[in-house]
């Protein structure tokens, strides 16, 4: 099986299942003599952890990261980072049913009919509890960007048919986390906690969306066609499980405008060079960053397992049956999505920082702390 790796110069490779031992990331190309804190990583994987909330799942997994490899004295050495989280809660039981009667809406039989088999615990591998090893490499290009002055924010712009009104990047920064389902528009956040526990009542799930933001790229990354930073971001996005559209700008609203009313005229910035008057394009022309915020959406629909009766077929006996999910499953997804979202930004982000010689892909050099990073013999790095 292909497709577990993400990234050109920054890459991350994962694995795990979602009733296996433990998930595991490899983080190959990160620049030596960053100052990598663990706490940082964990916050990162608190905010996206089942049982945080009566609106999500009920499994009680700690999802406790520990670093395997690649940090020497809390800062990183340019080798691979490798970090592995334990399942602790798994309860495979309950997918007994589902191990030749595909549930509705999953990957159960795709998978199945691709490979000739399948790990059908919690959905194996399909499951989106492989997430968590993308927020735990995006913690990591967090710590890189930060000190280059890159800023990430997301929030939950919409569940159902309740949508938020727009807020700014700060008001996302300081109150996303201020409510279970992560909106930071206080007034909507109450509506969108009550209509997700009326579909939990129900024994049925509600969809969404997650509204990102990316400040401080500079200009010039990317490339055109294949290798454009929408392309890539796009690709990153949709490959969270549940992701049905990514847009960018204006996205779908551009089909309502006409070129006049789309494009944007030039005008000279503060630095003398040119800069475009507003950013309807979210911060992308010709597939190249122009140095303005990178801002975008991403919708996810509802979650598939539910409680409530659906119909299947056991393609071991001929026979129809009637499938019910009677495991730990969230009512909705955009809340802990949030983090997952955010992680993607910051890896994308830093692998094209990389492409574009931003950053030195193998060392530091302006790093604090207590280590020069230039070699010297005598220094305890290299004792």
């Amino acid at each position: 099986m292909n497709g577990n790796r993400f990234g050109r110069l920054f890459q991350v490779t994962t694995y795990g299942e979602s009733h296996g031992p433990g998930m595991g990331v490899v983080v190959s190309g990160c620049p030596a003599g960053v100052e990598l804190d663990e706490e940082t990583i964990q916050r990162e994987l608190d905010r996206r952890k089942p049982g945080q909330s009566m609106i999500t799942t009920s499994r009680g997994e700690p999802d406790e990261v520990r670093i395997e490899s690649g940090i020497q004295d809390g800062y990183t050495t340019g080798t691979p980072i490798g970090m592995t989280i334990q399942n602790k809660d798994a309860q495979s039981g309950k997918y007994e049913p589902f191990v030749t009667a595909p549930r509705p809406s999953h990957g159960d039989f795709t998978y199945s009919a691709k490979f000739g088999t399948r790990n059908w615990g919690g959905g194996g591998r399909s499951s989106a509890r492989e997430t968590v090893n993308w927020v735990a490499a995006g913690a990591i290009a967090k710590q890189v960007l930060e000190p280059e002055g890159v800023e990430v924010a997301a929030h939950v712009n919409q569940i159902g048919d309740v949508e938020a009104d727009d807020v700014t990047f700060e008001q996302m920064v300081e109150h996303t986390e201020d409510n279970d389902v992560r909106c930071a528009d206080p007034e909507t956040a109450e509506e969108m906690q009550a209509l997700v526990e009326q579909y939990q009542e129900e024994g049925d799930s509600i969809g969404g969306s997650i509204e990102f933001e990316i400040r401080g790229v500079p200009r010039g990354l990317g490339a055109p066609r294949f290798d454009s930073v929408e392309t890539r971001l796009g690709q990153a996005m949709m490959a969270v499980p549940a992701t049905t559209a990514f847009e960018f700008g204006l996205g779908r609203e551009a089909r309502g405008h006409t070129g006049k009313e789309r494009n944007e005229d030039w005008q000279f910035g503060s630095d003398g060079d040119p800069e475009p008057v507003g950013n309807d394009h979210g911060g992308l022309q010709g597939g190249i960053t122009t140095g303005q915020p990178i801002y975008g959406e991403v919708t996810l629909h509802a979650p598939t397992s539910i409680p409530k009766e659906q119909q299947t077929v056991d393609w071991e006996t001929g026979e129809e049956k009637t499938a019910q999910v009677v495991g730990r499953h969230d009512p909705v997804l955009p809340p802990r999505g949030v983090p997952v979202v955010e992680a993607l930004c910051w890896l994308t982000a830093l692998d094209f920082m990389l492409l574009g010689g931003h950053i030195n892909p193998d060392r530091v050099d302006d790093q604090p702390g207590e280590y020069d990073t230039d070699y010297h013999p005598s220094s305890p790095r290299n004792e």
